[in-house]
Formats: C-alpha cells, structure tokens, sequence
C-alpha cells in the first residue's frame, strides 16, 4: 500500500482479533506502531510476533473508557514517536440482553468502551493531526451500527452512535487533509465471538455461521484489516466521511430474502 512506510499508527484493542491482524499487516508496510490494549499478555504476544518486522513498536495497558489515561497515552505516544498519522479506535466489547433484563451497570460499561473510548481516542489525537493537516481516524463500528436487531440494543446503541459522530465529524474538519472514515465488520471471529464460535464447533455447527449473508461464511480478521489498511493509505485518499459495510453482503441484502434455487 502506497504512503504508509515511516507513518506511526496508533490501534486501540490491538491485542486480538482486528486490531491484532491489523498491527501485523501495518508492519508489514512500514508502519511504526503505538499498540494499546487492556490484556497485558495479549500485548506481549503480539510484540514477540511483530520482533524483526524492522518497524518501532511499543506497547501501552490501556483501558479506553478512562478518559485521563488515554489523554495520558496520546502525549505518550507523541512524546515517544513525535507525531501520529493513523488512529484507529478498534477497542470493543459486548452485550447481548434484551432492554428489559439489561443492566444499567452493563449497558454504562459497553458505552464506555465501545462509544466513550472512540470519542476519547479521537479528540486526545485529534488536534495533533489538524495542526499537521494530515492523518486518518479510522473508528470501527459495526453492521450492527447499521441495522438493529433484537438482545443487541446496548451493542447497537453504542455502535450506531460511533457511525454518526464518524459522520459528523468528518463535516467538521472539511477542508483540512484529515479524513475520518468507519469500518462495519459483520460476523467475524475475534475474542469478542469466541463464545458463538465456541457454541458453534461444540455443536458441530460452524457451516451455519454467517448462513444469513451472501457468501454463506464468517469473516477473518485479516479481511477486516485489509479494508482498514486500504483507508489508511494514499490509494484511499478520496474516500472520506463513509461507513464501510464489510459484511460478506449482508446489510445489502437486508430485510433477508428467499433465494432462488
């Protein structure tokens, strides 16, 4: 990919899933690295993965729903590299519980990470890249930030909201050279799935997973972290202000219909 060697990029939850396969593949290109997760030991192995890549790495314990600490990790991270180019607010979790069972301490905890984290990630970082007049936030939502489905309300109220501030922040800094764009993962095996996989292979069911999209499959993290790499580069330099769909075709075939045999 095209203008991503001696960049710095910044990923939050880079410790599995999207934002791991997402660090192996920006080292690959070049990148350095400011790699933030909760999971101590999730950090240390993918440090010992990414050791002879050729790229600075370091690695910073992270809990994202504090907004001091990831104030304190972005001067960190400007101090250690002097300078940022790529933000990606990957960091996530889960809920799935309907309205009525769901917890206020639940439902506070997945906004904290899900929306607080984005939004404190992006505005600790933000004024650094406007005063560059350059970068990129990519801020992962989902396809649940897209459609609403029932158990998901908490999940889909934190990832519908991390959409539309992507969307109207990128209004805001019009006329600078920093884009802001979303990424909408569908089903896709990271930590945060384990459980569905877990059910799934102990059933010997795995086939049915992602039976409702088009390609009849999951997504690995590798096909989330390719689309996010192609944002972060010059080949994607007018693509801005969008909510990328990387769902096997799903939402594009929303309500689902019968398919012709």
């Amino acid at each position: 990919m095209q203008g991503l060697r001696g960049k710095v990029a910044v990923i939050t939850g880079a410790g599995s899933g999207i934002g791991r396969a997402l660090a192996e593949q920006l080292a690959q290109e070049g990148c350095a690295l400011a790699l933030a997760d909760i999971n101590a030991e999730s950090l240390q192995s993918l440090a010992a993965t990414l050791q002879g890549s050729g790229v600075r790495v370091t690695t910073h314990v992270l809990d994202v729903a504090k907004r001091a600490a990831v104030y304190a990790f972005a001067d960190e991270v400007l101090a250690l590299y002097g300078s940022a180019h790529l933000i990606i607010n990957n960091a996530g979790v889960a809920v799935s519980q309907t309205v009525a069972e769901l917890t206020y301490d639940d439902f506070e905890w997945i906004m904290g990470i899900n929306f607080w984290g984005m939004v404190y990630g992006t505005k600790a970082f933000l004024p650094h890249l406007l005063q560059n007049n350059e970068g990129h936030i990519v801020n992962v939502s989902s396809i649940f930030g897209i459609i609403a489905v029932p158990t998901q309300a908490a999940y889909n109220a934190s990832k519908f909201a991390v959409r539309g501030f992507t969307e109207a922040l990128r209004q805001e800094v019009a006329g600078t050279g920093v884009r802001i764009n979303a990424i909408c993962p569908g089903l896709i095996e990271t930590g945060m799935t384990k459980p569905t996989f877990d059910y799934a292979k102990a059933k010997e069911v795995t086939h049915k997973l992602g039976q409702l999209n088009p390609l009849r499959r999951a997504a690995q993290p590798e096909e989330l972290a390719n689309v996010a790499l192609f944002l972060a580069s010059d080949q994607a330099s007018y693509v801005n202000g969008q909510a990328i769909a990387v769902d096997g075709g799903l939402t594009s075939s929303h309500p689902v219909t019968c398919q012709r045999r």
